[in-house]
């Protein structure tokens, strides 16, 4: 003679502790995927999508450089995960401009200011074309990570930029002031150094003594914050 259940039954085996326990589980493991994936492999497409926990606790961003416009910022796909999420052999990085003005990230380097180029009817600093030379050469069409500080007023990740040379990691910032192709940053607002404030002055003061890039200039130099204010602010 065939057993038949009860509701009662049914509900016992419901708070049996396996099922618990189970259920625990199924949980636990559902919540900690979904805490993964944001950390490390949700794209970030905007700064919308830069959570305040990023920038807290400068969670660094692994991507690739799309374009470089200027002697201190580019632009940035981000390829959470890198290779080990599929990145470059399952999947790849847009190559449509229109795809990429939405989907990158505009990165301002910490710590320095390079000379100005041409805007608006004004003229451009020496060294200006050189800095973007360089930094389109040492950056355009690699991958790099991006350790994120502050958003700036023009909705820039400002933030500390690091690549894979021959030998070794670098940090961009610092490979430029090394090269007189940019100063320490002047502004006493919104300066983000990390931890690297004083081995970025050596770094300019040691590029100084040997007349290296914009240096040479010597008495005729003028830094971009005086640049600034002599032809925006009309001082």
């Amino acid at each position: 003679m065939a057993l038949i259940s009860t509701p009662h039954d049914q509900d016992i085996g419901i708070f049996h502790p396996k099922v618990i326990l189970l259920s625990l589980g199924i949980t636990t493991t559902a919540y900690l995927s979904y805490r993964f994936y944001r950390r490390y492999l949700k794209p970030v497409r905007s700064i919308l999508d830069l959570t305040p926990e990023r920038l807290e606790y400068n969670h660094k961003l692994y991507g690739y450089v799309t374009r470089v416009g200027d002697g201190d910022n580019f632009r940035f796909y981000h390829t959470p995960g890198g290779v080990l999420a599929g990145w470059g052999w399952l999947k790849t990085v847009p190559k449509n401009n229109r795809v990429l003005k939405n989907e990158t990230l505009m990165i301002r380097l910490c710590g320095i200011d390079a000379p100005e180029r041409a805007h608006f009817g004004k003229p451009e600093q020496p060294f200006s074309e050189d800095a973007l030379r360089w930094l389109r050469s040492y950056l355009l069409g690699r991958y790099v990570v991006v350790t994120p500080y502050s958003v700036d007023q023009y909705k820039r990740i400002v933030g500390r930029c690091q690549v894979w040379k021959w030998t070794g990691k670098k940090d961009v910032s610092a490979e430029m002031l090394k090269h007189g192709m940019a100063i320490v940053y002047e502004g006493k607002v919104g300066a983000e150094f990390g931890d690297n404030e004083d081995w970025y002055r050596r770094l300019e003061k040691r590029a100084r003594l040997l007349k290296r890039g914009l240096w040479s200039l010597g008495s005729k130099m003028l830094t971009p914050g005086d640049y600034k204010k002599t032809y925006y602010r009309g001082n």
